[in-house]
């Protein structure tokens, strides 16, 4: 019997959006969000031209009293002035205006949600007792700035997960302002762009909340069960295979790596064909779904193992991207493949010095349990390819090497150089840092093993990101233009909160993965 999707997966609060193009004087709502610089003398701030100049000079006093200075991400709150109806004003910090970014909006945005966001009613535990009262309703000035980047900014900087000690009982609601020209000039495209954050907001956070979901929850059963419930109610095909057509159909690693578990490995795949258009270009998709990794008889030290919920942040990705490539209506074919598995230590798991036959014949000899996530992407990998896409995009939470050499904050991308470097320019753009890698050809002869194919690491103490690189990169068909996208930092935050990212999932790399889509759809990649 298949759990029931909605038991399984917490969803996290996200405020409700909506797009405003009245007067600001007259708005209804309890905070008025008003963006704030750092001007040539002292702290800037820009209203709508509805406002009096009175009422904007009003404003700007209060802002010097309390010595607020327009600094990126500052957040300060002052009482309203007469001439605004909101019951209170937040003065959002957007630094030098000068230099104001895309992703500066974002993370403006996100800081100033969350801070209103943590005074909304909050019930606690089973008493039912409320906590901290606030606004609940929001008219954010900084949407003149741009519509898409702070739509999404709010959104994800409002975000929060729930927890057994407290959930917000009603979500934060906020009001976008389109700019002045929208009260007596509706701008065409301001519904579209905000439309499309609001498709992209759907799928972060989608993959926020299966990456935060406890991985007793959160299972390999349980997880394919949630795919396929969310895929085909998004009018998308899905196969599920399980661990009997696992093992008839050869996929011998991903078996491998669950066979130390009472939960079996399950692989599922998710197809978007674009209706109405012809040979469309095949995009694949292929994401790590670990759904809690102990390293197997490799084991992991005690230490921050609770953080590896997060394993399955690559398969995660995947599939919000899937799903929101369908709902954009891309005219580009997407096909995610993720294999799902829980990789536990027992008395019949996977051994070091073990040797796995992956799905089309390469054989691994696994010299450490804990590099399991690369196995079962071998597996996927062989199987995306016999579809014969035009371009493969891959992601994982990988190697520690990656973040020991690029941080927990920016993602490394291998793969064919000129569509690596591509996405790892559209992962700048969208505010998902990524920085392209190298592949040196000495470090594949390290993955070499006397006994199979491969090794599934170096004998080297170097390199493990590359090496790692190298091993997937056996598995993808000699000319098709593929990337691997590690995200072992970037997608989860152990840290404090910051920006739009919360603390616990980021939704990582969803963004990039939905912007590159739309570049390919457009034709702008050439994968050369």
């Amino acid at each position: 019997m298949n759990p029931n999707p909605s038991a399984i997966l917490r969803r996290g609060v996200v405020p409700a959006l909506e797009l405003f193009s009245g007067a600001i004087t007259d708005a209804d709502v309890d905070v008025l969000m008003v963006p704030t610089f750092v001007g040539e003398s002292g702290i800037e701030t820009s209203l709508d031209v509805s406002v009096s100049e009175q009422v904007q000079v009003e404003v700007w006093k209060s802002l010097v009293e309390v010595g607020a200075t327009g600094r990126a991400e500052e957040v300060v709150g002052l009482p309203s002035v007469p001439g605004i109806a909101a019951g209170r004003i937040v003065a959002v910090g957007l630094g030098d205006a000068d230099a104001v970014t895309e992703d500066g909006l974002r993370a403006a945005a996100g800081a100033a949600s969350r801070a209103v966001a943590a005074e909304l009613p909050v019930t606690t535990g089973s008493t039912g007792a409320t906590g901290a009262t606030g606004a609940t309703s929001v008219l954010s000035l900084l949407g003149v700035l741009g519509v898409g980047p702070v739509t999404e900014g709010h959104a994800l900087g409002g975000y929060r997960y729930g927890s057994s000690t407290g959930t917000a009982d009603t979500p934060l609601r906020i009001l976008v302002a389109t700019g002045d020209s929208a009260v007596t000039n509706p701008d065409s495209g301001a519904d579209e762009v905000f439309a499309h954050a609001c498709v992209v907001v759907e799928a972060v956070t989608f993959a926020r909340d299966l990456v935060n979901a406890p991985a007793n929850f959160l299972y390999p059963q349980s997880y394919a069960t949630i795919i396929e419930h969310s895929a085909t109610g998004a009018g998308l095909e899905v196969e599920v295979l399980d661990e009997n057509d696992l093992a008839e159909q050869g996929f011998g690693a991903i078996l491998g790596v669950g066979q130390g578990s009472q939960r079996p490995p399950r692989l599922v795949r998710v197809s978007y064909v674009p209706d109405g258009v012809d040979d469309p270009r095949h995009v694949a998709l292929v994401g790590k779904g670990v759904t809690f990794d102990t390293g197997g008889i490799s084991l992991k030290p005690a230490a921050k193992m609770d953080n590896m919920i997060s394993d399955m942040g690559g398969s995660a990705a995947v599939v919000a991207a899937v799903i929101a490539a369908s709902e954009l209506e891309l005219p580009v074919a997407v096909t995610a493949t993720v294999p799902l598995a829980e990789n536990m230590p027992d008395g019949v798991s996977l051994r070091p010095g073990d040797i796995l036959r992956h799905y089309g014949g390469t054989t691994t000899e696994v010299l450490n349990t804990d590099a399991e996530g690369r196995l079962i992407l071998g597996d996927a990998l062989a199987r995306a390819c016999e579809d014969e896409p035009d371009f493969l995009v891959e992601t994982a939470t990988l190697t520690g090497a990656q973040v020991r050499a690029l941080g927990d904050r920016m993602s490394a991308v291998m793969g064919t150089p000129s569509f690596r470097d591509r996405v790892a320019d559209i992962g700048h753009v969208v505010g998902e840092e990524a920085w392209p890698m190298p592949l040196p050809a000495e470090i594949r002869r390290d993955i070499t093993s006397d006994v199979a194919d491969l090794r599934n690491i170096s004998t080297k103490g170097w390199g493990g990101m590359a090496a790692a690189g190298h091993y997937l990169a056996t598995f993808v068909t000699e000319g098709l233009p593929w990337v691997h996208i590690d995200v072992a930092g970037p997608a989860y935050n152990s840290g404090s909160a910051r920006g739009y990212t919360p603390r616990r999932a980021t939704g990582a790399p969803v963004r990039t993965i939905i912007a590159v889509l739309e570049d390919i759809a457009l034709g702008e990649t050439d994968g050369a």
